[in-house]
């Protein structure tokens, strides 16, 4: 007895030392990164989309509360992969586990090279276009004046995020309840209006006068962009191996957060609409600033920062949460080792977040980045769908694999039947723009099979590679983490009962 004793303190002492990933993402802040990442710029930006091509203020609302209502369809599937497959980098991991490595990479590819710089790019992009706001109150702020003050936001973030994983975690739950206590005022003024008698605009017999004929094509393009603003419901996956208790604490967080943002976009929504005409909101460039200048008076300066608020930390969620897809890619091999690789004292992926903050950049210089909304919005269902429909395919390929959650078959199956209805009538009505994103997404196969799939490369292809990681191992002051095993390797039956 004494002897297991004095193993298992070994043991706890040798954890002790590790250099790994710290658990410190406890349930609130689970449920923060979840609310932080979902809540950015998509409530200020996608109303206008999702009312333009809803043709009605009526569908618009229902379109915003079935996103939801999807959205939790989908959160649900991800729950019970996340705690089969504990491990981090949410789709990526998954589809690489269920499907193989092409498959894997793709999704890898995309993400890493349009999908979360762009979207970065955009929030960051708001966040200053909002602070700048009141300096330009009579035109649009200065294009080299929104792009220096983002890049300054992304790099500060970095460094926050390179310098400690407390303090990026700190920063999202008080920026999480900044942006939830923003909205609850865009809630709360519009309910006053309401009870004032002001909702002609919510009328039934007014809310269903369609500015245009509706057609399904239209309608899906209207969910493509109500996507845009719930995309981030499936980002706690990418950090799983840094929560506490990720098979308690993932599903938890996930079931709280997706109702809460659901109920807080949907009434936000009909606060718009108790103050501002259809006509108001589409030609409006900031939805939230037109709703405070017209019933905020002398106190409208809120609306602007409470905005750059909400877009801050929806920056700070989106680096921690991608920086971390980099991270599970490199450690896959599909991408540098470099990027493996975490701080020797700070514990934080350097190198990724690195990486993540550098493609921002180089879209923020590109130029206009909102038409770049509905690739990543069609991406982003196209990873969705891979990955629910490897939910399936692995209930299939491994039956006794234990999950502590098991959802019934009917809600993945719900799911990507809404999945392919979507994507068909967006690839019906906008081929050119889902065509691209499908282009970008397959030009990782000839990368793939060159980067990854070629193991006999020439040998000074392999001495550069190895001379880049010694020096970006000197200057970011990074190593290889050591892993526990037991905290990310899926569970089967034997091993549950042991």
């Amino acid at each position: 007895m004494g002897d297991k004793e004095k193993k298992k303190k070994d043991n706890n002492s040798s954890k002790s030392d590790r250099v790994t990933l710290k658990k410190e993402i406890g349930l609130l802040s689970a449920c923060a990164i979840i609310i932080g990442n979902i809540i950015g710029s998509g409530i200020f930006i996608s109303p206008k989309g999702v009312l333009e091509h809803a043709g009605s203020v009526g569908l618009s609302l229902i379109v915003w509360v079935c996103g939801g209502g999807i959205c939790a369809l989908g959160s649900m599937c991800y729950a019970e992969l996340g705690v089969a497959i504990p491990k981090s980098g949410g789709d990526y991991s998954y589809v690489t586990e269920i499907f193989g490595g092409l498959v894997g990479f793709l999704l890898l590819w995309s993400a890493v090279l349009i999908m979360y710089p762009t979207t970065l790019a955009v929030i960051a992009l708001t966040f200053s276009n909002y602070v700048l706001q009141p300096a330009f109150p009579d035109c649009l702020p200065p294009y080299i004046a929104t792009r220096l003050l983002a890049t300054i936001c992304i790099l500060f973030l970095t460094w926050v995020n390179c310098s400690s994983v407390r303090w990026a975690t700190r920063i999202q739950d008080v920026f999480t309840v900044a942006k939830l206590l923003a909205l609850v005022l865009i809630i709360v003024v519009g309910l006053v209006q309401i009870f004032r008698g002001h909702y002609d605009a919510l009328r039934p017999s007014v809310a269903f006068e369609f500015s245009q004929d509706p057609s399904v094509g239209q309608i899906a393009l209207a969910f493509l962009q109500a996507s845009f603003a719930y995309s981030g419901w499936n980002f706690l996956n990418y950090v799983t191996e840094e929560v506490v208790e990720p098979r308690k604490n993932l599903p938890r967080a996930i079931y709280i957060s997706i109702p809460l943002v659901t109920l807080v976009y949907t009434m936000t929504n009909i606060a718009y609409f108790s103050s501002m005409t259809p006509e108001e909101l589409l030609a409006s460039n900031a939805v939230a600033v037109t709703f405070g200048e017209k019933l905020l008076g002398m106190f409208s300066w809120v609306m602007p920062i409470s905005v750059a608020l909400s877009t801050f930390g929806g920056i700070n969620g989106y680096l921690f949460t991608s920086s971390r897809l980099c991270f599970s890619g490199a450690r896959e091999g599909h991408l540098p080792h470099l990027l493996a690789m975490i701080h020797l004292k700070n514990c934080t992926p350097i190198p990724a977040l690195l990486v993540c903050c550098f493609a921002t950049i180089v879209i923020l210089c590109i130029g206009e980045t909102h038409n770049l909304i509905n690739y990543v919005s069609f991406i982003n269902y196209l990873s969705y769908g891979v990955t629910i429909a490897g939910l399936l395919y692995l209930r299939k390929k491994r039956p006794n694999l234990v999950r502590p959650i098991k959802v019934s078959m009917l809600i993945p199956i719900t799911y990507l039947i809404f999945w392919v209805v979507l994507l068909c009538f967006s690839l019906y009505s906008e081929p050119v723009v889902c065509g691209l994103g499908m282009v970008i997404m397959l030009t990782g196969v000839p990368v793939y099979f060159v980067g990854v799939h070629w193991k006999n490369k020439p040998k000074w292809v392999y001495r550069v590679v190895e001379k880049v990681t010694y020096v970006g191992q000197k200057v970011c002051y990074v190593v290889f983490p050591q892993e526990d095993s037991s905290e990310t390797e899926p569970l089967t039956a034997s091993k549950a009962i042991d």
